[in-house]
């Protein structure tokens, strides 16, 4: 099985999907063979078909649908685990890219958060989502910077660049459209929420150290609103500064 190189959120990755979603998600990232390897994904034992029982699934399902499904969340679920050694996590929110930075908008899945980011994409010229479900985040030099990776969820949306945090945004829908700024102790229970959950206890301490410095380092709000241009104008006016140009 040939292995490839693989580079995002700043890291060398070898990996082999031999899966069609997995494979076409990763191409952006290839990288030269000969780099030196950060982290190393090795196949599950006895192949991504091994994986088949880990989850019930109805008897008649296409086997090689489940096992091209199970492979992208395989390697997903290792490389975020390994990411905690690099003093990074993944965080299960909608991650645009703005004028050279990132805000992370985070909840649930089913609130709304991809909705809310289309908006500022349709909103502002330049804007583009960095990652749609899954992006990396990662400490360097004491700044938090968010990372496309080839993993997104059920979303194709995730281009490979590293953007310094603007703001990590809790979402939650509401009849009126409000923001105001979110401490660290009351963001953390909110935002271990949406993060790697299988992970043994040596790692679940490395994942609250990463994810109390990521806390300290960044500006952190919970917006309540509704779905459409006035609630992104609400989000945008607080976390970047200013109100957007119509």
């Amino acid at each position: 099985m040939q292995k490839e190189v693989y580079r995002f959120a700043g890291l060398n990755v070898e990996m082999s999907p031999q899966h069609p979603t997995l494979v076409q998600r990763s191409a952006p990232y290839r990288t030269d063979g000969d780099a030196r390897i950060d982290i190393r994904i090795l196949p599950p034992a006895g192949g991504v078909e091994s994986l088949r029982d880990a989850a019930p699934h109805p008897a008649d399902v296409d086997l090689a649908r489940l096992d091209d499904v199970n492979e992208y969340l395989y390697y997903g679920g290792v490389f975020y685990r390994a990411l905690l050694h690099f003093d990074g996590m993944l965080l299960h929110a909608s991650a645009v890219a703005f004028d050279g930075k990132a805000y992370l908008f985070s909840a649930p899945s089913g609130t709304g958060k991809s909705t809310h980011t289309r908006e500022w994409v349709r909103a502002l010229p330049g804007a583009f989502i960095l990652n749609d479900d899954k992006p990396a985040l990662r400490l360097v030099d004491g700044t938090v910077y968010a990372c496309g990776t080839p993993f997104s969820g059920s979303s194709p949306l995730s281009v490979n660049v590293m953007l310094p945090v603007g703001g990590i945004c809790v979402l939650e829908r509401g009849d009126v459209n409000e923001i105001r700024p979110l401490g660290a102790a009351e963001a953390l229970p909110w935002v271990y929420g949406q993060t790697t959950k299988q992970v043994d206890a040596p790692e679940g301490e490395l994942l609250l150290s990463v994810l109390e410095r990521v806390l300290g380092a960044v500006r952190l709000w919970r917006l309540k609103c509704g779905m459409g241009r006035e609630a992104m104008e609400c989000s945008f006016a607080a976390m970047v500064g200013k109100k957007p140009e119509r």
